[in-house]
């Protein structure tokens, strides 16, 4: 349990770090809260990593993190291209692995999370260019506007995924690129 105070610290801390960027440095807290010297600021520190409330780096300045900025690593498997069914995936020589943050990527194991690697310039428009790692996830349902990897005439292709007048195609973001639609 925090106490009063140190609630307050431990609230300019996570502020600072999420509009700033960077952890408040000793002074900076001290001058904030009015504290004589660094060593009350040091106390609180001491006191809100003791209580599990903040990580410190030693012999680093402004190495402070808080529960809320830990990031989760997970492994994502680098295949080279998607075979004739998604659910094959796990049968797919894997290249490599990228690490990614679960949360800064919104990245869930747990859905089927893969990569691939960008060949060609058919997504430049959406910034996505040759040799670029996608992350693409086995969706059973796509929705208008997703960037997805399609398997057409036994060959893979990312485009996005458009409806219109009720009509799905596939969209290059290259205007060099002609529309992928299924025939009818």
């Amino acid at each position: 349990m925090l106490t009063h105070r140190q609630r307050r610290v431990l609230d300019f801390i996570q502020r600072e770090q999420r509009e700033k960027g960077i952890t408040p440095s000793t002074r900076e807290i001290q001058n904030h809260f009015g504290f004589a010297s660094q060593t009350s600021v040091m106390q609180y520190l001491s006191a809100l990593e003791r209580k599990g409330f903040l990580d410190r780096h030693a012999r680093k300045a402004r190495a402070l993190i808080t529960p809320a900025m830990k990031v989760r690593i997970t492994d994502v498997p680098i295949y080279g291209q998607i075979p004739a069914g998604m659910s094959a995936l796990t049968e797919q020589t894997i290249e490599g692995h990228v690490s990614l943050d679960t949360r800064s990527a919104n990245v869930h194991k747990n859905r089927g999370t893969f990569a691939l690697r960008v060949r060609g310039d058919s997504m430049i428009g959406a910034h996505i260019v040759d040799g670029d790692i996608v992350i693409l996830e086995d969706a059973k349902e796509v929705h208008d506007g997703d960037i997805v990897a399609a398997l057409i005439d036994g060959e893979t292709t990312l485009k996005r995924y458009v409806v219109e007048r009720g009509r799905p195609y596939l969209k290059a973001e290259n205007p060099r690129y002609p529309n992928l639609v299924p025939a009818r």
